[in-house]
């Protein structure tokens, strides 16, 4: 499964924060997703975008659990919380405040 354009995710090991702008196919490179072709394309604020490979990602929740995501309402991140945890361990989700 894709993780969907606006969810708010942190780089595992360098802690840099973003949302998910897109994919972009990757030619050279070491890291790419399960699709062997694409990384995650990762707004990281002021117009700058960064390159992550989905194994490097760690997904933002809410409190109560919730993907966080730029400007969408409860019950489309319900779903799409749903859908991400029955792809990815618990382990790749971590809570964010505010």
């Amino acid at each position: 499964m894709r993780i969907p354009d606006g969810t708010m995710v942190q780089h595992r090991l360098d802690g840099q924060k973003g949302h998910i702008d897109g994919l972009t196919e990757i030619v050279n490179g070491p890291s790419r997703n399960p699709d062997g072709r694409t990384q995650y394309r990762i707004n990281v604020g002021k117009g700058d975008r960064v390159l992550i490979a989905e194994e490097d990602l760690l997904i933002l929740t809410d409190s109560e659990g919730l993907v966080r995501m730029a400007k969408e309402k409860g019950e489309y991140r319900s779903l799409v919380s749903k859908q991400l945890r029955g792809v990815f361990g618990e382990d790749r989700f971590i809570v964010k405040s505010s």
